[in-house]
């Protein structure tokens, strides 16, 4: 399993170990860890998911899954399931 950081020096307690899943649309928040294998974690690199991008929240399907999210310029689709393994820091 692929385990990137971007580590900063404050990190609010609240949010300590936020998920990209639990971001509300139209909030942002820095992308710290991807923890997911190796091959999924290279696909969402590709796709502009690094550590240190500032990602929003967009819109979702009318079920809530997947969800829409916004990273370097691009609008993408997540599952729920792969966004859990996304960790965030809300960003200031």
């Amino acid at each position: 399993m692929l385990q990137l950081s971007f580590s900063r020096k404050h990190r609010p307690p609240d949010r300590k170990h936020a998920t990209l899943a639990e971001l509300r649309e139209g909030e942002q928040a820095v992308l710290e860890r991807l923890d997911l294998p190796e091959d999924n974690a290279r696909r969402l690199m590709e796709l502009g998911f690094l550590p240190g991008q500032i990602v929003s929240a967009a819109h979702s399907a009318p079920s809530g899954d997947p969800r829409v999210f916004r990273v370097d310029g691009s609008e993408v689709a997540l599952r729920r399931e792969t966004a859990r393994h996304l960790k965030i820091r809300v960003a200031d």
